[in-house]
């Protein structure tokens, strides 16, 4: 289907400090339930732990919020809410990714491995360094397979080969999909030309922009 044609062009997920919120992933990573603490009094908004009944929140409650929430809510200088490292980042699973990523079923995980690994390095944490070390290893580890699968299974039932991938590793699958396609239409006469996929331009466009600041 031309792009003409479609009612909503997906907006592929972004990895970094801050969300796209043109991109329904990045939404829903947004609701993504964080491990927290509080670090000092919330009056009169008891009602909001369910688990009890006192009127206020006292310090030291621990909570699971939302990431938005809990981005709201973190100041580095006056501390209102910790994070805890969610089980998947700390070392016992970086551990297993960097033995090797290829095993690992990160939708079961996440399935906002990467998005939220990456949210994750907004909150001071003595363990950012390895989070991050192991985020970018994971995402090289698997990258080839996920590109090699997606070129070797033209016309072929594709649901067992993403059910394990992260959501940002099934846009890449999807792209190279498409890619091939696009190709191979190409080399049996179906199209006129090669159109650079939407990754491509959505980079020439930041570059662009970049250039204008």
């Amino acid at each position: 289907m031309d792009a003409q044609q479609q009612s909503y062009l997906p907006v592929p997920p972004g990895v970094g400090m801050e969300e796209n919120f043109f991109s329904i992933d990045d939404i829903l990573l947004s609701h993504e339930r964080l491990p927290s603490r509080t670090e000092c009094s919330f009056l009169r908004l008891g009602f909001l732990e369910k688990s009890s009944d006192t009127q206020d929140i006292p310090e030291g409650t621990k909570m699971e919020l939302p990431l938005w929430l809990v981005k709201g809510l973190y100041e580095r200088k006056r501390k209102v809410v910790s994070v805890e490292v969610p089980k998947v980042y700390r070392e016992g699973w970086r551990t297993v990714f960097n033995a090797d990523p290829t095993v690992v079923d990160l939708n079961k995980m996440g399935p906002y491995y990467y998005g939220l690994g990456s949210q994750m390095l907004h909150f001071d944490s003595p363990e950012n360094p390895d989070i991050a070390h192991t985020l970018l290893q994971t995402f090289i580890g698997r990258f080839r397979r996920t590109m090699d699968s997606s070129q070797n299974a033209y016309n072929e039932d594709t649901s067992v080969l993403v059910q394990r991938l992260d959501c940002l590793e099934k846009a890449l699958f999807r792209s190279g999909q498409s890619g091939l396609n696009g190709f191979q239409s190409w080399e049996k006469g179906r199209a006129s030309q090669l159109t650079a996929s939407n990754l491509v331009l959505n980079y020439r466009k930041r570059k662009l922009a970049d250039l204008h600041m």
